[in-house]
């Protein structure tokens, strides 16, 4: 591509960003024809935040509706905040209630919890959200711009040392004033009541605000120009094209959206609202007097008037809140003892729990409390540690990949198969060579397992459950138990502290992180299995690193090292079973030869009659269901039949174990056309549990003359060796293992077989 090729995309990607400039008529009949474009600005967030939409999830084991908005969707997931779904659902209620004015409109929403939850990512996404919002047609955002020029005693409005008045020297509101706030206040409240009553909306516009101070500045010089010159439509002539336009701009962070970081000084005036320029005063022709064309309103208030504030790292700044109590109600700051700022924005303050003990100091002096009303006024939400596997797995993917995509899946299944596939990245020794690394499949899924069980309740189970067990309920919403689903409303978990404590991400980030750069002790004569790292690796590394991390106690080192055991468990028979699926590959059964067979028992239960090739309706055939059963399934044998008839056993199977489990699963995911006829048994994962599963004795049985202590290096020509081939191979067909990984993972499973073998 040439450089003009570029260019012309980047006028592409602006076109439909910026509107001409409009008078204030032109402006007032655009809101007739969108009057949303009018709302204040926690009206606006919330607008932003519900165009996107939302998504069904999985958390805790109960499926939720999620806001798109916070997966930064515009950004390509780069500052998605995965998990805390109820954290977020919540805020927006509360947002919901400020925009509404119903009592809430006072509190400041406080997001709460310790490092590596999602806090900062939720400033990202808000900063992108709104920003890209911003540039749609639904989304436009429109201030003011002043030009006074024209006169001999106009001081011009500039901020530099071009003073003398010209047409072409415009000046926007640095405060992002809202066009409204030009009209006087009888007529503004007239104007919002005919917009509110065009509005399809059960939150109406709500303005409350009148000109930012240097609006203000201009606007009393043009009035005092045109009323010395006798106009008679004084308003008229102030908001005359050739002095006032509207602009519609984009929200970023300084032009609607305000950040105060942990870093930014000075005094609270300076970083609420800005500061006096001593030398612009000196230059302007204030007569005695602070003119409001002097002051920096660099302050975070300023700029996130018209949208949002928020304050970052809240408990470096303590200070501050107790002088933000009045903003969010009465709406004003002042930069001077005679010079006020309305102000409309939507307040948020993030911080660590640090600030929660800052704030409950002197909580014993109840009434005496002089923190008391600031605790009132903050609406707390607190973040916690991600408790669902599938989300924990995502986030260290994303964390060592930069991979932004949201995982999406139809089906549990297919986001399994995400969290527990390998992953491969390019690392540069110290010799500088570049070199791949792999982490093996199940590698990235052990660690969020490990994370996950750190945060969760290990104590408090119902009988029969382990750890692991808990773990699996939160991210499917369901155990599955033999031919059996228990759903998380069966189970008592309710511990509403789960995931305050843990091992952070960022923790099993950078040790993952060491591995990759380090060296492994394992060779092979053909294979570079010393590149690749497995689940135990990662594992044992992360319970060694425990007591010399600074952010663990030595009571959460034990914890922890005890819920290893479990984690170890249940990742070895992840890889059973894919090295047990990758033996038997060839004895599977296709999935037509299921459906088949379903439907037959299906008609047979039923009492109904099938349709063959031919179109011609027919009875379930008694044999092709006792062929399955015995041959397939394994659950019956030739006694349990008289000829073809079944058994009261082999009956009871039919209903209960395959048409009850189905009916039950298309019961609880049909929609409003469910029709049982449209239930495929295909996708029915009860009766793929039921139909598909192999153990060690189907492969003693298959492979009489297999030895697993001879799997390390087969000799030539045995049975073992061919099964060997056949599973290296299948594992890398099946489950996109590399050969190194293959290798390792089916040496690691045959070895602890081989103690049990016979």
């Amino acid at each position: 591509m040439t450089g003009e090729t570029y260019v012309d995309r980047a006028d592409e990607a602006l076109e439909d960003t910026y509107e001409p400039p409009m008078s204030v008529p032109e402006y007032i009949d655009r809101l007739f024809e969108r009057p949303e474009s009018a709302a204040h600005a926690s009206k606006y967030l919330l607008a932003a935040i519900e165009a996107a939409g939302t998504r069904s999830v999985v958390e805790e084991g109960e499926r939720k509706e999620r806001y798109r908005f916070f997966d930064d969707p515009y950004n390509d997931g780069e500052h998605a905040i995965l998990g805390n779904t109820e954290v977020l659902n919540a805020f927006v209620d509360d947002l919901r209630s400020i925009a509404a004015r119903r009592g809430k409109e006072e509190k400041i929403l406080w997001l709460d919890g310790p490092t590596a939850t999602g806090k900062s990512e939720l400033k990202r996404c808000l900063v992108n959200g709104l920003r890209e919002y911003s540039k749609t047609e639904a989304g436009r955002r429109y201030t003011v711009e002043w030009n006074v020029s024209g006169g001999s005693e106009s001081p011009g409005m500039t901020y530099g040392d071009a003073t003398s008045p010209d047409e072409d020297e415009w000046y926007a509101s640095p405060v992002q004033t809202h066009p409204l706030s030009v009209f006087p206040e009888p007529v503004r409240e007239e104007l919002l009541a005919a917009l509110n009553d065009e509005l399809d909306d059960h939150i109406p516009v709500h303005l409350d605000t009148g000109l930012d101070p240097f609006s203000r500045e201009a606007y009393d010089h043009l009035e005092e120009r045109y009323r010395r010159e006798g106009t008679e439509a004084l308003f008229s002539a102030i908001a005359d094209e050739r002095h006032l336009r509207v602009k519609n701009f984009v929200v970023d962070i300084g032009q609607g959206i305000g950040v105060l970081h942990s870093e930014d000084d000075g005094s609270p005036k300076e970083r609420l609202v800005g500061s006096w320029m001593a030398g612009m005063l000196q230059r302007l022709d204030s007569r005695g007097r602070k003119n409001p064309q002097a002051f920096s309103y660099d302050g975070v208030l300023s700029q996130g008037n018209g949208l949002l504030t928020i304050v970052e790292d809240a408990a470096q700044h303590a200070d501050l809140l107790q002088k933000l109590l009045n903003v969010p109600d009465e709406g004003t700051v002042k930069l001077d003892k005679g010079i006020r700022m309305d102000i409309d924005t939507q307040m948020i303050i993030i911080s660590n729990p640090d600030l929660g003990a800052q704030l409950n100091q002197h909580a014993e002096r109840e009434g005496s409390d002089p923190l008391k009303a600031l605790k009132r006024r903050l609406d707390r939400h607190e973040f916690g540690y991600l408790t669902n596997l599938s989300l924990e797995a995502e986030l260290l993917h994303r964390e060592l990949t930069n991979e932004t995509g949201i995982w999406t899946a139809d089906s549990y299944e297919e986001l399994e198969a995400r969290y527990r596939e390998p992953v491969t990245i390019s690392v540069r020794g110290s010799d500088g060579v570049v070199r791949d690394r792999e982490l093996a499949p199940h590698a990235i899924e052990a660690a969020a397992l490990y994370d996950v069980g750190t945060r969760l309740d290990a104590e408090a189970l119902p009988p029969g459950l382990d750890l692991v067990d808990k773990i699996l309920v939160y991210d499917r919403g369901y155990l599955q138990d033999g031919d059996e689903r228990r759903y998380r409303e069966e189970f008592d978990f309710g511990d509403p502290t789960e995931g305050a404590s843990g091992i952070p991400v960022t923790y099993t980030r950078d040790t993952i992180a060491d591995l990759l750069h380090g060296e492994t002790d394992r060779h092979h004569p053909d294979l570079d299995v010393e590149d690749v790292i497995m689940p135990r690796d990662v594992l044992n590394a992360m319970a060694d690193g425990l007591g010399d991390a600074p952010v663990f106690s030595p009571g959460e080192c034990s914890e922890y090292e005890n819920r290893l055991v479990p984690i170890k468990n249940h990742v070895f028979s992840r890889q059973e079973s894919d090295v047990i699926d990758a033996i038997m590959r060839e004895k599977r059964v296709e999935e037509e030869t299921v459906e088949e067979y379903v439907e037959h028992v299906y008609a047979w239960v039923e009492n109904e009659r099938l349709t063959n090739d031919r179109g011609e309706a027919v009875a379930p055939d008694p044999l092709k269901m006792k062929v399955f059963e015995v041959e397939h399934l394994g659950r019956f044998d030739g006694d349990d039949y008289d000829g073809t008839d079944p058994s009261e056993a082999v009956a009871t199977f039919r209903a209960e174990k395959v048409i009850t489990a189905l009916n039950r699963h298309a019961w609880r995911n049909r929609d409003e056309d469910f029709r049982i006829s449209d239930v495929d048994p295909r996708e029915i994962p009860v009766i793929r549990t039921v139909l598909g599963s192999y153990d060690w004795d189907d492969v003693r049985r298959t492979y009489g003359d297999l030895d697993p202590e001879q799997w390390d290096d087969p000799p030539s020509g045995t049975e073992t060796e061919a099964v060997k081939e056949r599973t290296i191979a299948n594992l890398r067909e099946m489950f996109d293992y590399s050969a190194a990984a293959a290798e390792l993972t089916s040496r690691h499973v045959m070895g602890q077989v081989s103690y049990r073998w016979d």
